[in-house]
């Protein structure tokens, strides 16, 4: 039986509206302004019902995810994969360490094309640093698999 439309929203009714709106909208069903305008007035409802008018013409589950009919032959195309949060945190981590250690390297071979000859000191940065970004990215795949 579906709720009666009179009665009041809650904050967790109008935050889980909220995460379904922004939901559509990674996937393209509305646009980021009209998400936000929706997102105000999810904010401003009072009621369920006006929760559910919001909503009203988006499907409450997404459709790609329902089972294909048997009489519909399946596509063979696949949706691209979304990367994992911690790949990109890895892809980052490594981009920071290798923007840092590359910057340290172009100092010191300035330093060293002037003529003085100076310890590579930069190693001392990008090595330790290295080996540890090394051993988690290796230990911390395991872990999650």
């Amino acid at each position: 039986m579906a709720p009666n439309p009179d009665i009041r929203a809650s904050d967790a009714d109008r935050d889980r509206v909220a995460a379904s709106l922004r939901e559509h909208c990674a996937v393209g069903r509305i646009t980021v302004d009209e998400m936000q305008e929706r997102l105000e007035a999810v904010y401003e409802a009072k009621t369920l019902g006006r929760l559910q008018e919001i909503t009203a013409d988006l499907p409450e589950e997404d459709l790609h995810e329902l089972p294909v009919p048997a009489s519909q032959h399946k596509s063979t195309s696949r949706p691209p994969a979304r990367r994992s949060s911690g790949d990109l945190f890895h892809r980052g981590v490594w981009g920071t360490w290798a923007l840092v250690s590359g910057i340290n390297f172009a100092v010191w071979l300035a330093i060293l094309l002037t003529g003085n000859v100076v310890y590579p000191w930069w190693v001392w940065v990008a090595g330790p640093w290295g080996a540890v970004l090394l051993i988690g990215s290796l230990l911390g795949s395991r872990r999650h698999d």
